[in-house]
């Protein structure tokens, strides 16, 4: 598929240099802001170098999402490196701590207008990771695409990690050589998602989830034990398919089972959309040259009037609290950021413009069963990922609530049926 109409024009073709590490981020300028992929994508041995040579700058940006590693610049938090991220995670406790951390509220579809030359945050310069050239001469981003690729297409210097161990994704994940200012060859490995084993209480919440895939559903779904418990569950669908912000392990048997197919799907059928791909080492392999895979940017993936084209859409996602009006907040705990809004608040919204399904699965407690995730108001400073107006089904181990349409009351009373049974007098 040709996604150019969703990005920002192609940059004028450049002098692509091959070099090494040190001579490409030479390049980089003092007090410059660098933009760096999140998950698998992340170019760890650009980092690195980046790393060795911070003696030559007194302060850089470093602007990112969800990081499944430690990297080195986060030993070094204002000697010289500042971080700003739009996705925070546990590699960034302690950076936060020291005060050099600083959060983007922006949801995934807003992502790659922050950092385009006329946004609010313009890069001066991106790191990326690209596979080996394929056949025809084309570079691809390989596992992430989202934001990216339109940074990629605009920011004033380019520099890319060649790593011969990233996949080849087709789609708008493929760049042309004279896209990139440096090609630097640097072998690593690319950073896995280990895979999130479902125990009981995941398969209890897996199993409401999955009565509402139907043959013919077009699917999203986040990280973690619930989202693979429910692909696990799906086998004897058929028809299904995927449109989603992410993909992992569970899609690989989605396939194997004959149940994803795509053919039902009104945009892009017979094609798995997505915008990142984040999994196991198989995974990674499947991925690659994989034609029924396609990389698309955010401006697709996340576009409402592309979620409106789908009919028969299930979102799934989670939350860390929902109150008892729907508001739900899946980033804080209290005033502390854990995590960002994602992609939940645009799925959401595209999936009540056709009739879709948007779901929000999670356990009814935490903190070992000490705390209700299903709450009277969200706690003080909590952040409101998906406003009220757009909860749907809530579903834990204790069932379902349906929220669309409801009023205030009737909400409040639904929520409280599928809390813990240990919670719900306080939520009288």
């Amino acid at each position: 598929m040709n996604f150019d109409s969703y990005l920002p024009p192609r940059s004028a073709p450049r002098p692509t240099r091959d070099g090494t590490a040190e001579q490409a981020l030479r390049q980089i300028l003092d007090g410059a802001r660098v933009v760096v992929p999140p998950m698998s994508a992340t170019p760890v041995g650009l980092l690195h170098a980046l790393d060795d040579m911070r003696d030559g700058w007194t302060e850089i940006e470093i602007a990112t999402g969800n990081l499944f590693t430690h990297v080195p610049p986060l030993d070094h938090p204002n000697q010289p490196f500042h971080f700003s991220t739009y996705q925070t995670s546990g590699p960034f406790r302690e950076v936060e701590a020291a005060g050099a951390l600083e959060h983007i509220p922006a949801t995934y579809a807003q992502v790659p207008s922050l950092f385009r030359p006329d946004g609010p945050l313009p890069a001066d310069a991106i790191l990326i990771q690209v596979s080996e050239p394929g056949p025809e001469g084309r570079y691809s981003l390989g596992t992430s695409v989202g934001g990216i690729v339109d940074v990629a297409r605009t920011a004033p210097l380019v520099i890319a990690q060649v790593n011969p161990n990233l996949p080849y994704t087709f789609g708008a994940a493929e760049l042309q050589r004279e896209e990139i200012d440096w090609l630097v060859p640097l072998e690593s490995d690319v950073l896995e998602l280990r895979r999130a084993e479902p125990g009981p209480l995941e398969r209890e919440i897996a199993s409401a989830v999955a009565e509402l895939v139907t043959d013919g559903a077009t699917l999203q779904f986040g990280i973690g034990g619930v989202p693979e418990a429910i692909m696990g569950m799906l086998g004897g669908r058929r028809d299904l398919g995927i449109h989603s912000g992410l993909i992992s392990d569970g899609v690989m048997g989605l396939v194997e089972s004959g149940a994803l197919t795509g053919s039902r799907k009104a945009t892009a059928p017979d094609l798995i959309i997505t915008t990142e791909a984040a999994g196991s080492a198989e995974f990674f392999h499947w991925i690659d040259r994989n034609p029924a895979v396609c990389m698309a940017p955010a401006g697709y993936t996340h576009s409402l009037q592309i979620l409106a084209r789908q009919s028969n859409f299930v979102g799934i996602n989670s939350a860390v609290q929902v109150a008892l009006d729907g508001t739900i907040n899946a980033e804080s705990l209290g005033a502390r950021q854990i995590s960002g809004p994602g992609g939940q608040p645009d799925f959401a919204a595209g999936a009540m413009l056709n009739g879709g399904v948007s779901v929000v699965a999670m356990p009814s407690t935490a903190a070992r069963g000490k705390v209700s995730r299903i709450v009277r108001r969200l706690d003080p400073d909590a952040v409101v990922t998906t406003p009220r107006t757009l909860a749907d089904r809530i579903i834990t181990e204790y069932g379902e609530a349906e929220l669309a349409g409801r009023t205030l009351g009737a909400r409040a009373e639904v929520l409280r049926r599928i809390a813990h049974p240990d919670f719900r007098d306080e939520l009288a």
